[in-house]
């Protein structure tokens, strides 16, 4: 009867929003949009022809996901729009296309939020930093430069700001979001149960305290300045200055206007956008008022693609291939859905992988923050077994923690970036009590009769008794103990250095280096090419998995969110709504054992 009120308001909501949903698209098709939809289809295949002395315009304004669409479009139903992400792979790749396209000129950064995590960030900055090398420009602009913003642009031969325009530079804050207060109004008690020794395991925290414990802020403290550390070293070695003194201008917040920003050298000069368009025609020998050639970075997904790349990749076919399995989101059991690891889907993604006699190595992209233990385990147990017959390199992106490091442990070799937040080896499950809250808040009570001692063992409208706490605290352990066990065996080391570096801390990928918790810092090119050696090959294409939703099925799935976020408000760029959404769609995926990150860090 408790499951039942558990689940009925949301999958009341659920429905009603389905329901709306499809609705609304039956009006749409009888209005006549499928042909416009159709058509976006039709439109998506199109060839872009890139002219002359052209000017790729990158300004990173959709969600930056590891792996793109296939197709890129959008679809504006009525105010609900169905908006494509943007693949960091996709990103990386067309790049890495101008560097060598002799119709690009140069690339013109129009970017104010960089909707990414830092690790992503700065895979995309390394890839801009490859680019200078061919000896093109890249020029910056923008009204606003967030802290992100600018240490992308910071890689710019030229920085322009807008006159009266905004450039944020202050340090690192990251936030952590507390339901201790909301659970005690609601009187809903979380019984946590975690590993005995995991005092750094603060996934739990958010529900039963209403700021961080001191081994909390220990931890977010350390790697939050490993990573703003590795922010200022990028930008020191762009702006040709020493990193202390760009701590002085953090720590002094000494940039309060953009007049500051010019004097302090953050920014090349204050700047009308058409004064920086007169210096883009200057650059690609135009005429005064005559119209540049910009192409939008996604238009430029679809421009010919160069037989061979830097990197040797070759877009023709070719017999040996290199499995590049994308593993982006939370790690739950079952099928995947939106921007989710399902257990079911991954384990046969990797599979068939193995299987596949023309795969020669896998790369397993890995951005993942964990989640459920049980599901880690299954797709752990694949990642071994297709170990057995061909190498397996892991390429960490923006965080790869706890079961997302869980999975990544086998591996021959992992890659990660800098900024890359992963280890939090550590584990810890929540039963509510929430007798409360059935009793007091909605007038319910339930008796029982049941025929053995723990019949109604995880009862939701009672707290446990002792004998029902120490099997969940037994059950847990022994769960952080096969974790340590796992990791020691994958990193050859001893179980007891795991344990020491472990109690659910978290680390930066420059630590996890040092502690030998990966292997190398690079992103995932530099990861495929270790595959590629491990492999013994040279030639080779790229296999993406798992296999991508229908886009029929995608384009749905995508509007069933755009009418939740709509109706609630939510703004895509650095809501806390929308986080505080996401967080509560993460609590309702958790079953059994959790290997996970808290909730909501915000970074800014």
């Amino acid at each position: 009867m408790k499951q039942f009120f558990k689940f009925m308001f949301a999958s009341l909501l659920g429905t009603l929003i389905s329901l709306f949903v499809l609705l609304f698209i039956v009006i749409v098709i009888i209005g006549g949009a499928l042909s416009s939809t159709l058509s976006d289809f039709d439109s998506s295949k199109k060839v872009t022809k890139v002219k002359s002395n052209s000017i790729l315009h990158i300004s990173l304004d959709q969600q930056i996901v590891d792996r793109g669409p296939e197709d890129q479009f959008s679809i504006d139903l009525g105010g609900f729009e169905s908006s494509s992400t943007l693949g960091l792979n996709d990103i990386i790749m067309n790049i890495e296309k101008a560097k060598t396209d002799s119709k690009i000129e140069g690339i013109y950064l129009d970017v104010d939020f960089v909707p990414a995590g830092m690790a992503s960030t700065q895979e995309i900055r390394n890839a801009l930093l490859d680019f200078k090398e061919s000896g093109k420009w890249i020029v910056s602009y923008n009204e606003i430069y967030t802290q992100k913003a600018l240490y992308l642009s910071s890689v710019a031969d030229e920085i322009y700001l807008y006159p009266e325009g905004v450039m944020d530079f202050r340090g690192l804050n990251a936030e952590v979001t507390f339901f201790k207060n909301l659970l005690d109004d609601l009187e809903i008690e979380p019984q946590v149960i975690r590993g005995s020794n995991n005092k750094f395991k603060s996934a739990v925290e958010p529900f039963i305290m209403e700021e961080m414990s001191q081994a909390s802020r220990v931890q977010t403290k350390k790697w939050l300045e490993s990573v703003w550390g590795t922010m200022l070293a990028g930008m020191g070695e762009s702006y040709s200055m020493n990193a202390d003194e760009l701590e002085r201008i953090a720590e002094e917040y000494a940039i309060r206007t953009a007049d500051d920003a010019v004097k302090i050298g953050l920014a090349t000069a204050t700047m009308y956008e058409g004064e920086v368009m007169d210096i883009l025609r200057f650059k690609v020998d135009a005429e005064e008022d005559e119209e540049l050639d910009f192409v939008k970075l996604t238009k430029y997904f679809k421009a010919p693609k160069p037989k061979k790349d830097e990197k040797g990749f070759t877009f023709s076919y070719k017999k040996d291939k290199i499995a590049v399995v994308y593993a982006e989101g939370g790690i739950n059991l079952g099928k995947s859905s939106n921007q989710s690891i399902g257990s079911d889907t991954y384990s046969e993604a990797l599979r068939q992988a193995r299987r596949d006699t023309s795969v020669k190595a896998i790369v397993l992209r890995v951005n993942s923050p964990g989640g459920v233990a049980l599901a880690g385990d299954m797709i752990w147990h694949e990642v071994v077994e297709a170990q057995k017959r061909k190498p397996v390199v892991v390429s960490m992106g923006d965080v790869a923690a706890s079961a997302g490091y869980y999975i990544s442990a086998p591996a021959d070799k992992i890659f990660a970036q800098p900024t890359t937040i992963t280890g939090s080896i550590g584990v810890f499950g929540i039963v509510p009590n929430m007798k409360g809250f059935f009793n007091n808040k909605i007038g319910l009570t339930f008796d029982h009769v049941e025929t053995n001692e723990f019949a109604d063992f995880s009862d939701l409208g009672r707290p446990l008794n002792d004998a029902e706490m120490k099997i969940l605290q037994k059950s847990v352990d022994e769960t952080y103990e096969t974790f340590v066990n796992i990791v020691a065996e994958g990193r050859d080391l001893s179980p007891t250095f795991i344990d020491s570096i472990g109690q659910g801390r978290v680390w930066t990928g420059i630590d996890a280096l040092e502690l030998g918790l990966v292997d190398e810092i690079g992103g995932l090119n530099d990861a495929i090419d270790a595959a590629a050696e491990l492999a013994n090959i040279e030639d080779y294409t790229l296999k993406a998995l798992p296999k991508r939703k229908d886009p029929v099925e995608q384009i749905l799935e995508d509007l069933n969110m755009a009418v939740v976020k709509t109706s609630l408000g939510f703004d895509e760029e650095n809501s806390k709504l929308l986080q505080q959404y996401n967080a509560i769609q993460e609590v309702k995926s958790m079953q059994g054992i959790q290997a996970r990150m808290p909730l909501i860090i915000s970074i800014d």
